[in-house]
C-alpha cells in the first residue's frame, strides 16, 4: 500500500464536502508532478485530506476508490483524476507547524515542496502523522 497527501482549499472543497459525497472525484489537478503521483495510485491506497490556505492541517483519511483516468475538464487531454472515498476524520487535526517541528518529518514532500497539491507520504511519515492525529496507521 502507498500513502499520499491531498491538499484542498476548504472554501472550494472541504473535508465536510467530501464526507457528504462519500466517494468523489479528485479533479482539476494541472500540475505535471501531482498528476504523475496520481498515476501511481492503486485501489486501496490511503491518503491524508489536508486543508490548505488558512487552516494548513490534516483533517481526514481518504482511500483511492478509482485509479487514474482522464479528467474531462482538461481540454488538453494531459491531466487525469482519481476517485477518493472518505474513510474517517482524524481525532486531532495535525497542523503544518506541528509537522515542520517534528524532527522525523523534515524531508516530507509537504515540507519540501509546499505548493504540490498531491504528494507521496512515506510509510514512516504516515505512521508518525497518524500517531499525532490519534488514528490507527
Amino acid at each position: 500500500m502507498s500513502y499520499w497527501l491531498f491538499k484542498s482549499e476548504p472554501g472550494a472543497w472541504s473535508w465536510e464536502d467530501h464526507v457528504k459525497a462519500g466517494v468523489a472525484e479528485w479533479d482539476g489537478v494541472r500540475n505535471h508532478q501531482a498528476n504523475a503521483n496520481m498515476k501511481r495510485m492503486q485501489l486501496g491506497d490511503r491518503g491524508f485530506f489536508y486543508h490548505s490556505v488558512d487552516e494548513k492541517r490534516v483533517v481526514g483519511i481518504v482511500e483511492v476508490a478509482h485509479e487514474h483516468y482522464p479528467d474531462p475538464s482538461d481540454q488538453s487531454g494531459r491531466f487525469g483524476m482519481v476517485d477518493l472515498r472518505a474513510i474517517e476524520p482524524v481525532e486531532t487535526p495535525v497542523t503544518l507547524a506541528e509537522i515542520k517541528a517534528h524532527p522525523d518529518l523534515q524531508d516530507m514532500k509537504l515540507v519540501r515542496q509546499s505548493r504540490l497539491s498531491v504528494s507521496p507520504v512515506s510509510a514512516e511519515e504516515w505512521r508518525i502523522i497518524c500517531g499525532m492525529a490519534g488514528v490507527k496507521p
